[in-house]
């Protein structure tokens, strides 16, 4: 009787764990966009794309596109020197 009741928390804590990661990996999406200046249109290279309050980021790339994994709330900060 021990043995069936430890197998089967065993178990259960194994579903509840990749019910768990599961969740985590559909609540970070991946956010692409392009960065581009204000008044000429053009793209902007190099621009920083963080999330806030993180180290977490990435710089735009010569056509001035990004892509970044966040999660869903997170808010990302744009700068450009």
């Amino acid at each position: 009787m021990r043995v069936k009741l430890d197998q089967s928390v065993k178990q259960a804590s194994v579903f509840v764990a990749f019910l768990l990661l599961t969740a985590m990996t559909w609540a970070q999406k991946t956010i692409t966009g392009t960065v581009t200046d204000a008044e000429s249109g053009e793209p902007l290279i190099g621009a920083n794309i963080v999330i806030k309050g993180t180290s977490t980021g990435n710089v735009t790339d010569i056509d001035g596109t990004y892509s970044i994994q966040a999660n869903m709330g997170d808010v990302l900060v744009f700068s450009y020197t």
